[in-house]
């Protein structure tokens, strides 16, 4: 059928149009360049790669040096230590075997081969489009800004479950209040030299971050007796900006606000070596910003020693005494700080320790848990692993789709979508800690897991900002802003993580009913774990969207108050994920916000919660999810009538205190509902607003730009008809200044007080007198100005009456759903 399979071929051959579209094809995307005629016909391929030396294989992947046009994929590539050995013997067995073009003109690594190592002509996945891992795939080592000084070593705890409740920490009102003395009177042992900070911004990244040697940023010690203490922060998701050792035991630490920024500190990870086993140990922690914060009713620090971690597999846990938040005594006059103290006795001599604001989970942990489940054979038939997008930084941004595959095309169309994301707020970690939960359970193979994935697609961003996760910012971006925002930014090259997530919902909502979004955040200030959602205006989903936390806080009682729970727009929220997917049509968009310390409920009362405290959250979405699909609406509609009666009582709650009686029979429910919850205001969020930093010189420049030439020049007068116009404007103008100033000569009168006209007319003769003398002036506009403020104050007795307006019927319309979707179905053969 091909004879030129065995035949050498002697003469010209005519192009084949296969091999046309390929060239083209493989041309634009990068993959190898060549010269247009040196390429063989789709006929002669397989003879040539198996006779010609020309074409001989090589060993071992190599650099595609001259043939990538993005230069992030000619970076390093981290194989982390996660990964157990068996993992590794696979990927260097296939690393060993896989073959690759060695001719100048024609290289691949798109190219397919069998196990006797015969080449099959067959093109694999583009990765940057569809798919990112593979079985034999290597994981992206983290990009840091170039400012940024990076240890060469990996941090990795295990993950650990203490025995017992941790409780709260009990104040005995006896407790320490350090005064802050500074560098002035004490001893810098660790300061970060080159951190970028507000005035800069970012402008590139590497694999690494900083070039050129580390320098050792701690004090050297003197001998073995030596008790100064060794920090460290220069690693991934660390943050500790400097160290002062004030007396023997005892620290001052200030953290690094979020990068290209002057503030956000609130997450802080470090770690310590040279400990003493014997001693008391205080740190204070000199520069928070929050006023409030859980450290006041009993929240704990976290530690983790390496050598209980080698001997007891013990990991992570709440530790720390004399545990104070108070505010600083030393005040600048510009903006006030908080401090946190405790005290501590470490476990061990000559141990390395870290300490943490909460659980820290990393870059590499998402991708070494991404990368398990790529590898498994079953979890990757129904788990499908994208790339969403690249952060500033260059970092990856993965997608996941999770659904189980569909017998027939109208089966994959008639499925709903369930949208879920996490750490847009890097020092959130715990939202990674309920998201891992989450997955967990639904890539499981559970009963209720199948089900879920029968009848829904799950869209899942588990890290939206890796570039703050990476660096160990608490809120902030790489562009110096809070991501949470600004979901409805148009500026995608400044905000690519949350412009391409919002563009994958809008094509989502084009394709399918998006049942649920969920964004995954944590609370500094309140305990437990609550939603923010929105209430919604059409009078037939009437209280709807509080039916699924209704139902969590039944599923988690435990854990999830429902009483936390708020439902309020603001206008300082219309950025964020949950306001901006709930106008775009997803009637049950919440951000679920789990606390950083504990319970307050049930049997967990005042205590901390632990890792798998959250995961089991994440098993609770998913059994919640099938209770609020339930096709027996039984739970659905007692929910509804436990509502109207919790909102019944609140009414009545807020008319007592207003002192106002009312028969709300038959009417309350027309009540605006934001009237009656509290503000969820609280978060300094709105500091982080505006336009990316990079972006505020090029408006400094533009807005002095306008004020050059607010005022324009005259444009001069050509002909004699302008003139006389304006001749006869300008006299105009005066007579009627001569008027006003009569006018205003006689209001100063009193009010029994006549004139006489031969008098007013000599004021305006004195006038018109004086107004010729001066010089002509600019014409000025006439018509009064506007108020700026038209509304009315209300008068002092009168009373605050709610509104009684319905609610108008605007029921948000949904894109009518395709029948045959041409994305994201998967069907048997």
């Amino acid at each position: 059928m091909f004879p030129a399979l065995e035949t050498e071929v002697k003469q010209e051959t005519l192009p084949d149009p296969y091999e046309d579209f390929m060239y083209h094809h493989l041309q634009y995307y990068g993959y190898f360049k060549d010269h247009r005629g040196s390429l063989p016909t789709s006929a002669t391929h397989q003879h040539v790669w198996k006779n010609n030396p020309r074409y001989l294989l090589s060993g071992s992947f190599g650099e595609r040096q001259g043939m990538i046009p993005d230069p992030l994929q000619k970076e390093k590539l981290l194989w982390p230590t996660c990964i157990s050995s068996p993992v590794h013997r696979q990927i260097e067995a296939v690393s060993r075997d896989s073959l690759m073009l060695s001719s100048p003109l024609l290289r691949s690594r798109q190219l397919l081969h069998d196990e006797f190592g015969e080449v099959n002509p067959c093109l694999r996945e583009p990765r940057d489009l569809f798919t990112f891992f593979s079985s034999s795939g290597p994981l992206q080592a983290p990009r840091w800004p170039i400012e940024c000084e990076v240890i060469k070593e990996n941090l990795h705890h295990i993950e650990w479950v203490p025995p017992q409740p941790e409780y709260f920490y009990q104040p005995t009102g006896n407790e320490k209040l350090p005064e802050i003395v500074g560098e002035e009177k004490g001893t810098v042992v660790f300061q970060l030299d080159s951190v970028p900070t507000e005035g800069s911004y970012f402008t590139s990244s590497r694999v690494g971050g900083k070039q050129g040697i580390i320098k050792e940023l701690a004090v050297t010690l003197q001998g073995p007796e030596d008790k100064t203490l060794l920090f460290e922060s220069r690693f991934e998701s660390g943050n500790l900006q400097k160290a002062v050792r004030v007396d023997t035991y005892e620290y001052e630490l200030t953290l690094r606000t979020d990068l290209y920024t002057n503030k956000h500190t609130q997450w802080f990870y470090f770690r310590v070596q040279n400990t003493r086993k014997d001693a008391t140990y205080r740190f204070t922690i000199v520069n928070l910003l929050k006023p409030k914060s859980l450290y006041t009713v009993g929240m704990k620090p976290l530690m983790y020693s390496q050598l209980d971690a080698k001997t007891h597999n013990i990991g992570w846990r709440r530790e720390g005494n004399e545990i104070r938040y108070y505010k600083n005594n030393r005040d600048d006059g510009q903006q006030a700080f908080y401090c946190l103290t405790w005290t501590i006795q470490f476990p061990h001599d000559q141990d390395t320790c870290f300490f943490a604001h909460f659980y820290p989970y990393t870059y590499t942990d998402l991708q070494c848990y991404l990368l398990s489940v790529a590898n498994n054979p079953v979890q990757s038939q129904f788990c499908k692993l994208r790339t969403l997008c690249r952060s500033l930084a260059g970092n990856t941004v993965y997608l996941l789709t999770i659904t189980n595959p569909s017998r027939t095309p109208q089966e994959a169309a008639a499925k709903k979508a369930v949208v879920l994301s996490a750490r847009v707020h890097p020092g959130e970690s715990n939202g990674s800690w309920i998201m891992k939960g989450f997955l967990d359970f639904i890539l499981s193979n559970s009963p209720d897991a199948q089900l879920l994935r029968d009848i829904f697609v799950f869209k899942v961003v588990p890290m939206l900002n890796p570039d703050g996760v990476i660096v160990g910012n608490y809120r902030c971006s790489l562009a110096g802003r809070d991501l949470n925002r600004h979901y409805k930014t148009i500026l995608k090259e400044s905000f690519p993580c949350i412009w391409y997530t919002r563009n994958m919902i809008k094509r989502l909502l084009e394709e399918r009913e998006v049942l649920l979004y969920c964004d995954f955040h944590g609370h500094s200030r309140k305990n437990n774990i609550f939603l923010y959602g929105c209430n919604n205006n059409d009078r037939k989903y009437w209280l709807h969207e509080r039916v699924f936390p209704l139902m969590l806080s039944k599923n988690a009682p435990d854990k999830f108050s429902f009483h936390s729970c708020n439902f309020k727009v603001q206008k300082c929220k219309e950025g964020t994920g949950r306001v901006v997917m709930w106008r775009m049509g997803i009637l049950n968009s919440y951000t679920m916000e789990s606390t950083f310390g504990g319970s307050t409920l049930g049997n967990k009362r005042d205590t901390h919660f632990t890792t798998e405290d959250l995961k089991s959250l994440g098993y609770h979405v998913c059994d919640t999810l099938l209770d609020f699909c339930d096709p027996d609406r039984t739970k659905f509609m007692q929910c509804l009538t436990e509502l109207k009666e919790l909102l019944q009582q609140e009414i009545h709650k807020k008319f007592n205190e207003l002192g106002q009686d009312m028969d709300l029979e038959g009417s309350w429910s027309d009540i605006c509902l934001s009237d009656i919850e509290s503000s969820t205001s609280g978060s300094d969020s709105s500091l982080s607003d505006g336009l990316p930093v990079h972006l505020l010189n090029v408006a400094d420049e533009l807005n002095q730009k306008k004020k050059m030439y607010k005022k324009k020049k005259k444009k001069p007068l050509q002909t004699r008809k302008q003139r006389n116009e304006q001749y006869q404007k300008n006299n105009l103008m005066q007579e009627l200044k001569l008027t006003e100033d009569a006018l205003s000569q006689l209001h100063g009168r009193d009010k029994g007080t006549s004139l006489d006209p031969s008098k007013m007319t000599s004021i305006l003769t004195k006038s018109k007198e004086r107004m010729q003398t001066e010089k002509p002036r600019p014409t000025v506009s006439c018509s009064p100005k506007r108020s700026t403020n038209s509304s009315q104050e209300p008068a002092a007795d009168m009373k605050s009456h709610w509104s009684r307006n319905r609610y108008p019927a605007t029921k948000r319309g949904r894109a009518a759903m395709t029948v045959y979707p041409s994305l994201h179905i998967y069907t048997y053969p």
